[in-house]
């Protein structure tokens, strides 16, 4: 019944939404607050009290056919506006609303400006470890995805490797920073220097390369690590965002899709980013959440929160005897297996109800991610679980 080319998607299913659904399986057995599922990176910070306010108002205030009907495929034009002066004001950079086309979530303008960009054949460059549905996304599209392979111990993207794997099929780059899954932030002398040899390479090869930036965990930096802006490093730089970590909104699907003038055709691609939208049946943002961002374009994670359970739970594991980069930013930590094959770990630590992701689901093998987006307390409870897993394997000696 499925076609040849859903076979391969439905045989290797996430392996994040597996351990998801195992999470819930061992919780119905063991109880939830005796299982420790690491694995889906769900933000567990309450929605800021404004969104809520914000969605009793507009339902109470603007007329209900309005709210819930029709609009432009590429958002309210007041969205639109205020979305690209709140990026102004803290960017400073000077986009307008035309320049913004609201999505679906992140995913929905990844598979809008991919749409958009390629041909059957044509390349997309990630850096692994990257977030696996980047693949998906591409081959929806008949494009090929070219790995550039990890850079540990620092997981700074390998630029000598980019060189060399640029081709005159290449039509985009796809960074993550704030990174999933390894929480690293790609400093800004990375971003200048990734820039100069797209900049090069573009013209050696005859035709823009457009450098994605995939940013859904912008906000979430810690220690006052500073994430520059892409568009203000190199011009053919398309921005996704998504308000699904920021506000904590994963299951409202809102974000947006920055194409500023100075990218290359930038009208074109802008006219052609709204139409894949349309036809890839999106159609539109929903509109509800578009009239909830109006009002909350500006409110801000709890970072606080988020930073706290970091610092819980990398000083426990080192403590254990695991090694792991400390993380600067998103909400997950990326472990280093004590054994090779991390898919043994992981089953391993099923054992002692610890649920985490294999590196393997990021093309990184040897490595676990390790989602910290859930209570405290959970962390807290985790520990002494962890500590069992870190003696099994003689990182410590057992209690």
């Amino acid at each position: 019944m499925i076609s040849e080319k859903m076979k391969p998607l439905v045989s290797n299913n996430s392996a994040i939404r597996v351990m998801f659904e195992e999470g819930k399986r061992l919780a119905g057995i063991y109880g939830a607050e005796n299982v420790f599922d690491f694995s889906i990176g769900n933000p567990n910070v309450p929605a800021p009290e404004a969104v809520n306010r914000a969605i009793r108002e507009i339902l109470e205030e603007e007329p209900s056919t309005f709210v819930h009907g029709y609009m432009s495929n590429a958002g309210y034009e007041d969205v639109r506006e205020a979305v690209a002066q709140s990026i102004n004001r803290k960017f400073h950079t000077s986009l307008e609303g035309r320049n913004i086309i609201m999505t679906a979530g992140a995913a929905d303008g990844l598979n809008a400006i991919l749409k958009c960009l390629l041909n059957p054949g044509d390349e997309v460059i990630v850096f692994a470890p990257y977030f696996l549905e980047y693949g998906n996304y591409t081959a929806n599209y008949d494009g090929k995805l070219v790995v550039i392979p990890p850079n540990p111990p620092d997981f700074q993207p390998d630029l000598q490797c980019l060189k060399e794997k640029i081709t005159d099929r290449t039509k985009a780059v796809i960074i993550n920073t704030p990174h999933n899954p390894t929480g690293v932030i790609y400093s800004e002398e990375t971003i200048r220097s990734l820039a100069k040899v797209l900049e090069d390479k573009q013209k050696e090869i005859g035709h823009p390369i457009v450098l994605i930036s995939d940013e859904p965990y912008r906000e979430l930096a810690y220690d006052g690590a500073d994430v520059p802006y892409i568009t203000g490093y190199y011009d053919n730089t398309v921005v996704c965002y998504s308000f699904s970590k920021s506000l904590s909104l994963a299951g409202e699907r809102i974000g947006y899709l920055v194409i500023p003038d100075a990218v290359e055709d930038s009208g074109e691609l802008l006219q052609a980013a709204v139409i894949a939208n349309r036809v890839l049946g999106y159609v539109n943002a929903p509109s509800l959440m578009q009239r909830v961002i109006l009002r909350c374009v500006d409110e801000e994670a709890d970072v606080a929160y988020y930073e706290r359970n970091r610092n819980l739970l990398y000083t426990g594991l080192i403590a254990c005897g695991f090694s792991c980069i400390r993380p600067q930013g998103a909400f997950y930590l990326f472990l280093k297996s004590p054994e090779p094959d991390e898919k043994k770990f992981c089953e391993a630590a099923k054992k002692y109800n610890i649920l985490m992701v294999p590196g393997s689901s990021f093309a990184c093998p040897g490595y676990v991610r390790i989602s910290y987006c859930v209570s405290y307390e959970k962390i807290e409870r985790a520990l002494p679980a962890f500590k069992k897993l870190a003696a099994e394997y003689g990182l410590l000696q057992a209690e």
